[in-house]
């Protein structure tokens, strides 16, 4: 029976069919944001648009696309009045938290039950995707920090809606009095006293715990899946999980690759690697890949700006969003797999100042515009490499080379790091230079102020 909200095995049904039901809830979505949403309802009386101009998900192209720039600088705007919905629709069960805001204060993304129910049946109902089983024990590996990351706070609710079990290591490094936060050693020894079958995290992150548990001649034999989000983790990357994987004696050798913001709420998976990202939740979620500067949709196959559009949420709601990754789309039914949920290409691409740095989204954007106030710092570059050069696989290492100028203080290198981690919540190396080894302007046409020297993962 079809349902007013979904469709029976809604990852393989005719693409006609999921079309009809994004195009019925797209349009009851544009109609709450128009009411509920300051920051919509905003944009589309300025754009002269009202609700019956846009009845399905090829309307959406008359709308004025929205970015990261556009939330960050008033996260409350993108949240939806609880006044006149439904209680449970407008009831706030959590708070996450992703980038920081032009403040430096991380931006909320709220749910409210209707979102956390969505949440919870499409995880439930979409396990042959996902591959955890309800017999899993998955070790959270993301990390415990001063507010509540997406990932980190999610786990336990995907966990929760398989019927399987959960443990946490607690690494990280949170800003609290209270010492909460365990060591890679402390992560390794969970891991294997509980058995865990399933290692969940940043991949670069597991990666290390992989290494440590050889190091250590830790017990790995329960292990079967790797599960990796927050940052990309190219072919090469998963066959060396693997060697590790074989090298600890693991159950069995299986990594399964993700792809999704804490903006989304939904989650992209391939079925095998090089298959294309699917969409393990069409409807809630409709992604688009669209002209940057146009704001048009491109065709299937054409790299452009990858953006989604909320069909069914009642919290932080976003419309025409554009998450800051370059990709192409795919409606095809999948060869791997027979599926018939479109696909993100699976080499995305991000761009701009809003990167990851050790899996976690950072607005580089809001510090350069800190230390471009700071006084006396002649001049300054953010630099993301790898803590080995030589292994492309290693951890990311944040550096910011900075110039002082001649009547600089002392404890200006102290000040850098403090600001870097007001803004980020990270913490920085600081390198002191010569300015023309930062910029020369006889050789330079403008500084580069954000220089990445991480390899291709």
């Amino acid at each position: 029976m079809i349902q007013n909200f979904t469709l029976p095995d809604l990852l393989r049904v005719s693409p006609a069919a999921l079309r009809n039901l994004q195009n019925r809830l797209i349009s009851q979505q544009v109609a709450l944001c128009y009411e509920h949403s300051p920051y919509y309802s905003a944009l589309m009386r300025r754009e002269g648009i009202e609700p019956r101009h846009i009845q399905s998900v090829d309307d959406l192209e008359i709308l004025p696309p929205s970015s990261k720039y556009d939330f960050l600088a008033d996260p409350e705007a993108f949240r939806l009045r609880p006044e006149g919905l439904p209680l449970h629709e407008g009831l706030l069960t959590k708070v996450i938290y992703t980038t920081g805001t032009t403040t430096g204060r991380p931006a909320p993304i709220y749910v409210t039950s209707h979102d956390q129910a969505a949440y919870t049946f499409g995880f439930q109902e979409r396990q042959d995707l996902i591959g955890l089983k309800s017999t899993d024990r998955v070790c959270n590996l993301f990390p415990l920090t001063s507010f509540p990351l997406g990932a980190y706070s999610r786990a336990v609710d995907e966990i929760a809606a398989v019927g399987a079990t959960i443990m946490y290591a607690h690494t990280g490094r949170s800003d609290v009095m209270f010492p909460i936060n365990r060591s890679l050693d402390s992560a390794v020894e969970t891991i294997a006293r509980h058995r865990a079958t399933v290692l969940w995290g940043v991949a670069g992150f597991v990666r290390r715990v992989m290494i440590r548990a050889i190091e250590m001649g830790a017990d790995f034999t329960a292990l079967r899946m790797i599960m990796t989000t927050g940052e990309a983790s190219s072919p090469a990357m998963r066959e060396d999980f693997r060697q590790r994987m074989r090298q600890l004696g693991a159950a069995d050798t299986l990594v399964v690759n993700r792809y999704g913001s804490t903006e989304q709420g939904g989650t992209m998976i391939e079925c095998c690697e090089g298959s294309g990202f699917h969409s393990g939740f069409p409807d809630q979620l409709f992604h688009e890949i669209i002209n940057e500067d146009t704001g048009k949709r491109l065709p299937d196959g054409e790299q452009g700006m990858l953006a989604f559009s909320h069909l069914n949420r009642r919290g932080t709601v976003f419309l025409r969003y554009k998450v800051g990754d370059l990709g192409s789309m795919d409606h095809s039914v999948c060869p791997h797999c027979g599926r018939s949920a479109p696909r993100l290409s699976s080499n995305t691409m991000r761009t701009g100042d809003v990167i990851k740095i050790r899996g976690v989204l950072v607005n580089l954007g809001n510090l350069k515009g800190e230390l471009d106030k700071m006084p006396h710092l002649d001049e300054y570059q953010i630099v993301i490499a790898s803590e080995d050069p030589a292994d492309p696989f290693s951890m990311d290492r944040f550096i910011i080379r900075i110039a002082p100028g001649q009547a600089a203080h002392h404890d200006l290198a102290e000040r850098v790091v403090a600001e870097v981690r007001a803004l980020t919540n990270m913490r920085a190396e600081v390198e002191i230079v010569d300015r023309s080894e930062i910029y020369d302007p006889i050789t330079m046409a403008k500084p580069r102020r954000i220089v990445d020297q991480r390899q291709t993962r």
